[in-house]
């Protein structure tokens, strides 16, 4: 889908992405590999907001049924994936 930027992690630093995010209009927000000859500037501020997606994850990643996905259907999976992060949005205020 159409985005502004794209926040990743080191493992998608490379030529060729950075071009294709490049050719969609999308801004990489990655931070270059220590191998890296030049490193390439990124947007410090706005990789440090990673960290709440990361850590949602983790969360949704505690209740059972989501981690082992015991759901048959997709829609049933989603279902259990909102109601989880509606709690776990619930708890952290």
């Amino acid at each position: 889908p159409p985005s502004s930027a794209l926040i990743a992690d080191r493992g998608y630093d490379s030529d060729w992405f950075r071009r294709a995010l490049a050719e969609r209009g999308t801004e990489p927000c990655i931070p270059p590999t220590k191998s890296r000859k030049k490193p390439l500037d990124y947007d410090k501020g706005l990789y440090r907001q990673r960290h709440k997606i990361e850590n949602l994850f983790a969360k949704l990643k505690d209740w059972r049924r989501i981690a082992t996905r015991y759901d048959r259907c997709a829609h049933a999976f989603f279902s259990a994936v909102c109601i989880a992060a509606a709690v776990a949005f619930y708890l952290n205020q």
